[in-house]
């Protein structure tokens, strides 16, 4: 009888742990699961370039600084997840809108890469677009898609031809690639209707941080129907490389090269001053919007008030309008239902 009870108390324990291991199996699998439909999901927002984004999805994409308190930004990830748009243009068929295409841009014997975003119709308003800063080139491609999503999820329509404009960087002296930025504006407007198949109608450019540097000096160059300039700097480079000089502020790329070309800004104040953008505040040649986060880093706040007196007091610009949002920071365009508002309606008063 003992031998009977100890043998059914042995299939009973050995029936228990087989139960066990295969909860605990089961429990992994379930989890598993759950890993890989998170992941899926993630993906599926990711790829997903429709308009009506939410502001918290536009300011998701296009947070791109890494360290507000410096314009110069490292891109830690690239939109490569966004392959259904991201088409070789040697292997695209132009003739079967809507598309994405990568192509390199050329004006006058200067080159520059941009992501195109071509709508479904023929007759288009382009809006060229200018991401911030990033310290190595083999990055701006990604910065350049990242800064059209951000952008594209902020209008209301999705009718206009988008041109993400990546402008080099790398070694060159601030405002430099500019005259990239030019030749990208260039070829829309003597080429895109052409190379595109569209009818070409209103072009605007929008920028964010040094991408907002760059249009405002465009915008001394070249009349648009509208320009877009969210958070725009560097504003004062005597200011900004004298604290790095001084060690107040880590030393970065931008001032570095400025100081081997110039010296110091003791050496050459003029020199980085003719760089700043305090020093493009008038012969504006269109209507344009400034965009600016007041809890934005202490350098850009320190000049902004100057900035915007010395556009406002211009007295051969075109009309300038300022949004300054309370509470929010170097983002300030991407992220709130104010900024998209401002943002759609600079746009639809323009395209009128």
């Amino acid at each position: 009888m003992l031998h009977h009870n100890r043998r059914t108390h042995n299939l009973i324990s050995l029936g228990l742990r087989i139960l066990c291991s295969r909860m605990v199996f089961g429990a992994m699998i379930f989890l598993v699961l759950a890993a890989c439909a998170t992941d899926e999901g993630s993906l599926r927002v990711a790829a997903d370039t429709s308009t009506g984004h939410s502001d918290a999805e536009a300011a998701s994409v296009i947070d791109i600084e890494s360290d507000e308190s410096s314009d110069e930004v490292e891109i830690a990830d690239t939109v490569a997840d966004l392959a259904p748009h991201d088409v070789d243009a040697a292997n695209h068929d132009t003739d079967a809108p809507p598309y994405r295409v990568t192509r390199t841009l050329e004006v006058d014997g200067l080159q520059v890469e941009a992501i195109i975003d071509r709508p479904v119709n023929d007759e288009v308003d382009a809006l060229l677009l200018f991401h911030g800063t990033v310290l190595e080139d083999e990055l701006i491609l990604g910065a350049a898609e990242k800064t059209l999503e951000g952008f594209r999820a902020l209008l209301d329509r999705d009718d206009l031809l988008l041109v993400s404009v990546a402008y080099p960087e790398e070694g060159l002296l601030m405002g430099d690639n500019v005259a990239h930025a030019e030749a990208a504006l260039l070829w829309v407007r003597r080429h895109a209707s052409e190379a595109l198949g569209v009818k070409v109608g209103r072009v605007f450019l929008a920028g964010h941080s040094q991408g907002g540097y760059v249009v405002t000096r465009l915008n001394t160059l070249h009349a648009v129907d509208g320009v877009i300039a969210n958070a725009p700097g560097p504003l004062d480079l005597v200011f900004r490389c004298g604290l790095e000089e001084s060690g107040r502020l880590e030393s970065g790329v931008t001032c570095g090269l400025l100081a081997a070309a110039y010296g110091s800004t003791k050496d050459a104040p003029e020199a980085y001053m003719a760089r700043s953008l305090l020093s493009f505040t008038s012969g504006h040649k269109s209507d344009i919007l400034f965009v600016q986060g007041l809890d934005d880093s202490p350098i850009q706040m320190r000049s902004w008030p100057l900035f915007r007196a010395q556009m406002e007091a211009c007295n051969d610009c075109e009309e300038r309008e300022f949004l300054e949002l309370e509470g929010r920071g170097h983002q300030g365009l991407f992220g709130t239902p104010e900024a998209r508002v401002a943002f759609n309606a600079f746009l639809e008063r323009r395209r009128d």
